[in-house]
C-alpha cells in the first residue's frame, strides 16, 4: 500500500530549527515505508489570494502560479507534515498566504457541494503540525493552531497531533532539547502508520 506523504516547509533556513524537526518527521515517515517530498514554501513563486472568487464556480484558481501544481498535490496526498515557526503569533507571512491559497479547497467543499477529496480519503488523510516559538508564554501558538484547523477543516487531513516546542529565544537549538527530535520522528511514525492501516481499510 503506497502511501505519499506532503512536508510543507515554512522556515527560509534551510538548516535552521524547523528543517530539523522536518527531516526528524521525515525519516519517521520513511521508516513506514511512505514516500515524502517537501515543498519549501518561501523557494515558490507565487501572489496571495486575490479574491477573484474564480473558484467560486470553477475547479482550480485563476492565478497561474507555482501553487497552481502545488494544489494538485495537496490534493493527492494522503497526509500532510506542517512544519513552521511562530511569528507575531502566527504563521509567516509566505506560509499564511500559501494557505490562503488553498481556498479553491474550501469554495468546492463548502459553496459548489464537490470537495475536491473523496469520502473515503478523508477518512485516511492526517496532518501533522510542527511549529516552534521564540517565546515561554501559554498562549505562543494559539494563532497558529486556529490556522491549521482551517486548513486541515478545508482539505480534509485530519489534524493529526501536534509537536510544539516554544521557549526557543533560550533554548537555541531543537537538537539540544532532549527527546524533541525523537519525539518528532516517533509521532510522524505514528501518524504514518494509521494512514497506512486506514488507507487499507477504507481503499481507494
Amino acid at each position: 500500500m503506497t502511501c505519499q506523504i506532503l512536508a510543507i516547509m515554512g522556515s527560509p533556513i534551510p538548516d535552521g530549527n524547523i528543517a530539523k524537526l522536518l527531516k526528524a518527521a521525515k525519516e519517521g515517515a520513511e521508516e513506514c515505508g511512505c514516500t515524502v517530498s517537501v515543498i519549501d514554501v518561501t523557494a515558490l513563486k507565487f501572489s496571495g489570494c486575490m479574491e477573484y472568487f474564480y473558484c467560486k464556480q470553477n475547479e482550480g484558481c485563476m492565478i497561474h502560479d507555482d501553487i497552481t501544481q502545488i494544489i494538485k498535490r495537496v490534493k493527492n496526498a494522503d497526509g500532510i507534515i506542517l512544519a513552521a515557526p511562530v511569528m507575531t503569533m502566527g504563521f509567516p507571512g509566505m506560509i499564511k498566504s500559501f494557505i490562503d491559497r488553498m481556498q479553491p479547497f474550501f469554495m468546492a467543499k463548502y459553496i459548489r457541494k464537490e470537495p475536491m477529496i473523496t469520502k473515503n480519503q478523508a477518512k485516511w488523510r492526517k496532518t501533522l503540525l510542527i511549529s516552534i516559538g521564540g517565546m515561554n508564554v501559554d498562549n505562543d501558538f494559539d494563532g497558529i493552531r486556529l490556522t491549521t484547523n482551517a486548513f486541515c477543516d478545508i482539505v480534509d487531513s485530519k489534524l493529526y497531533a501536534e509537536v510544539l516546542q516554544n521557549n526557543m529565544d533560550s533554548i537555541g537549538d531543537v537538537a539540544s532539547k532532549e527527546g524533541l527530535l525523537e519525539e518528532t520522528r516517533r509521532v510522524s511514525a505514528e501518524m504514518c502508520r494509521q494512514i497506512i492501516a486506514d488507507k487499507e481499510k477504507y481503499g481507494n
